[in-house]
């Protein structure tokens, strides 16, 4: 167990020393290397006159002293950027902390200026040319198929999200308050008003009387109708009955009568069929004409129509349905996202892969595209020029002193150094030169 806590304590200071920032230990060599080449130059400058300058030490003086000198200079200008060099209170030094406001607006400035900046950016997405890169990434199955999953992953957490029993509340009280609202009578009006246009109304007439012939001539419905009809002179003439029973039989007398009967309305039927202007269609078209009318303008009739919806609205079975109708919903959403080739999913992957199709075709569609994100990216970049440039500045200028010099300080005090490098060598070389001209000139 120790042995196994032990690797792992290992293990875990690993991983520790693995994610720190190694930018510090980093400025910390690039300083150490700095100040050593300072150190060498101030020793062989101090070694140069312990030797009497005479000879080649006067040279290697001539190139310490100036490299001293061009070490310290820059030095001074790379501390002068972040902070006080050795905490004295020297002019124009802690140019950084002094100056983050200046800094702050001239970023946010910059940034509004180069990448908001409405023609440039207009520029860029023109190059860019947007829709025939979409479609290229489109035009991939993997990529389509892709980008379904995720919109499926999307749906899914969409889903997890909900409240279902705040949502079910919510569609129970907006489908109740909508049929509340509902004017039935109007609907069914206008429903019928439909059903009578281009004569649809006696094509449903012409139908019914199809069937309703249909109906008298089944032998089934023949033998009911004379049966009824034995029945019902058998309970009023009993007698009467009774009597025709010895000359004839009258089951036999109901039968030819309900023939006769069936065949008589099948006349009639067919006649009204053949028959445009029938008296029966007239009548059908004046009843059904005027109810349009006062289901449209009467009020009585307006008042029950509601009424019966109102008690169609508050029976428990229609409460309950609708009650149930995020249940099934979700349920069905749920089962269908959760497949990978469910319809959905099947259904946005070939949208997507018809949409990179059409738009590797379709010039026209591609320069579509290409104005309408041209023209959203233009009205975008207005409205963010003005937040985003105050929201950048009031940012760094919230941000902590010492926080924004370390920051920076890791981030180019690394180049810096090379700076104090170059300093120190450039300084040595023109002390070299200086010292060859003052040779010259003495020989």
């Amino acid at each position: 167990m120790c042995h196994r806590a032990g690797r792992g304590g290992r293990h875990a200071h690993g991983n520790r020393m693995s994610t720190q920032d190694p930018r510090p230990a980093q400025l910390r060599r690039m300083k150490a290397i700095a100040l050593a080449m300072l150190l060498a130059m101030v020793a062989g400058f101090a070694t140069s006159h312990v030797m009497g300058n005479q000879g080649a030490w006067a040279w290697v003086s001539a190139f310490c002293e100036a490299a001293t000198v061009g070490a310290l200079a820059d030095w001074f200008a790379v501390v002068a950027l972040f902070r006080r060099p050795l905490g004295l209170p020297i002019p124009h030094t802690a140019i950084v902390p002094r100056s983050k406001a200046r800094i702050a607006d001239s970023l946010a400035a910059f940034v509004r200026d180069h990448f908001l900046e409405p023609q440039t950016l207009l520029a860029r997405l023109e190059v860019f040319d947007p829709a025939e890169r979409l479609g290229q990434w489109l035009s991939r199955p993997e990529q389509s198929r892709k980008l379904a999953g995720m919109a499926r992953g999307w749906a899914l957490q969409a889903l997890d999200l909900l409240d279902e029993r705040a949502v079910r509340e919510r569609i129970r009280e907006f489908v109740i308050a909508r049929l509340h609202a509902w004017d039935a009578s109007a609907t069914a009006g206008d429903v019928l008003g439909l059903l009578t246009a281009d004569g649809r109304h006696q094509e449903v007439l012409d139908e019914a009387l199809r069937r309703l012939g249909r109906y008298l001539d089944s032998e089934d419905i023949k033998q009911r109708a004379s049966a009824m009809l034995v029945r019902h002179a058998r309970r009023e003439w009993p007698r009467l009955v009774g009597t025709v029973d010895w000359v004839k039989p009258v089951e036999g007398i109901a039968d030819r009568m309900a023939e006769r009967i069936a065949r008589a309305l099948l006349d009639e039927l067919n006649e009204i069929l053949v028959q445009p202007e029938h008296p029966l269609r007239r009548d059908y078209e004046q009843w059904l004409q005027g109810y349009v009318q006062r289901l449209r303008g009467d009020p009585a009739l307006a008042q029950r129509v509601e009424q019966i919806k109102q008690q169609l609205i508050a029976h428990p079975s229609v409460q309950e349905y609708v009650s149930g109708l995020w249940d099934q919903v979700h349920a069905a959403l749920r089962q269908d996202l959760e497949q990978e080739d469910g319809v959905l999913a099947s259904h946005l992957d070939s949208s997507l892969a018809g949409l990179g199709a059409a738009l590797g075709r379709d010039p026209e569609l591609r320069e579509a595209i290409n104005q309408h994100v041209m023209g959203g990216a233009e009205k975008l970049a207005l409205r963010l020029r003005g937040g985003v440039t105050d929201y950048i500045a009031q940012t760094v200028k919230g941000w902590d002193e010492r926080h924004l010099v370390r920051e920076l300080e890791l981030g180019v005090g690394r180049d810096l150094q090379y700076i104090r490098y170059n300093g120190t060598l450039v300084g040595g070389l023109i002390g070299l030169l200086l010292h060859a001209a003052i040779v010259l000139l003495e020989g």
